[in-house]
């Protein structure tokens, strides 16, 4: 079974906190800050804006992307936990 976003949402699996900072401090488990950066499991079919125009997907599966932590639905899915939020949400691509 696979979680299929509806419209312009998109799943998110988080990525793993960083555990230590660039200078070699390692960080506790409660000083670590939840990742904004996750990547894209599951993307919508795309949206319709007000004026019905279609919207297409800018992000696919696979996309390292970065988003916003305020509006999203974070799931318990299968063992694993997910962010579902829509598109918009999504702040950037991360490319290496």
């Amino acid at each position: 079974m696979k979680l299929h976003p509806l419209g312009d949402r998109v799943v998110l699996k988080m990525l793993e906190a960083e555990e230590k900072t660039q200078s070699g401090i390692i960080l506790t488990a409660q000083s670590q800050e939840r990742p904004m950066e996750a990547l894209v499991v599951e993307v919508g079919p795309g949206g319709v804006d007000a004026e019905g125009n279609q919207i297409d997907m800018q992000v696919k599966k696979g996309d390292k992307v970065l988003y916003s932590k305020l509006l999203n639905t974070v799931v318990k899915y299968d063992g694993e936990e997910y962010v579902i939020l829509r598109q918009s949400d999504i702040l950037a691509i991360v490319e290496d």
